[in-house]
């Protein structure tokens, strides 16, 4: 699947250079001076961050080493992730919501986030046919395009165990719902009633706690990429950055995945 995404996002970063020099009659597309000239132009406005993932994925197809003239972009920072105390907030706030959907809801969502990492898409896809119980202890099956199966432990396995129930039920929302609408989980958050002061509900917040947690605890980037339904260790720098003793740059999350594979 890894392979399958990375060769889908270099056909669809292609093809959006070579409309540009389409548009300006430019010649060779994989030319150093034209990728500059499209991250420049062709993507005006775009996020710095996302002009960084285009220029990686030209460089490595137009071969080009050269790290001296590489154009800096600022990658995204990932959210911070949730405190001890905060995590205890949230529960609180989740078990204390009226409505008893809104409270399963509010803890499910926190558990799929804290526990699993799920994104906000996942999130609301998963359904209770997808948490595994056994001898090993709980697991959820992802499905989708970053299929995978993921580990929970410690408090939101607990939960989960506890609160899964009909195998057909959607775990998050399982009220009928408009599961399309990209703003589905954040509306769902803004509706919870909660003091002004308590931290916030947040899926990417909980996918970043989750993605935190395991670099604290060490575990091996391979299986954070696999867990976390990510391509490339590069990816993991703007969580790293949150987690004293981890990789500060990417050559350094490379060198320790070349490491733990060799």
């Amino acid at each position: 699947m890894g392979l399958d995404r990375r060769a889908t996002r270099e056909r669809s970063v292609l093809a959006g250079l070579q409309g540009f020099c389409h548009d300006q009659g430019l010649g060779s597309a994989l030319a150093r001076e034209v990728i500059e000239a499209y991250l420049c132009q062709g993507l005006r406005g775009r996020a710095p961050s996302t002009k960084g993932t285009y220029y990686s994925v030209l460089r490595r197809l137009a071969q080009i080493t050269d790290p001296k003239s590489a154009p800096r972009f600022a990658g995204s920072t990932a959210p911070p992730p949730y405190d001890a105390p905060e995590r205890a907030q949230l529960y609180g706030v989740a078990a204390s919501q009226r409505r008893c959907w809104r409270r399963y809801s509010a803890t499910m969502l926190l558990a799929l986030g804290i526990g699993a990492g799920l994104r906000a898409g996942e999130l609301v896809a998963a359904k209770g046919r997808d948490v595994v119980i056994d001898e090993t202890g709980v697991s959820l099956r992802v499905r989708g395009a970053r299929r995978r199966l993921v580990s929970v432990a410690g408090h939101e396995a607990t939960l989960l165990g506890e609160l899964v129930g009909r195998k057909n039920a959607y775990l998050f929302h399982p009220e009928e719902a408009d599961r399309s609408y990209p703003n589905f989980v954040n509306d769902f958050c803004r509706q919870l009633v909660t003091s002004p002061d308590a931290a916030k509900f947040s899926a990417p917040r909980a996918r970043s706690s989750y993605l935190c947690d395991q670099l604290a605890s060490g575990t091996p980037l391979s299986t954070l990429l696999c867990a976390a339904g990510l391509v490339e260790v590069e990816s993991l720098l703007r969580y790293a950055r949150h987690v004293p003793g981890s990789p500060r740059s990417k050559a350094a999350l490379r060198h320790q995945l070349a490491s733990e594979q060799s």
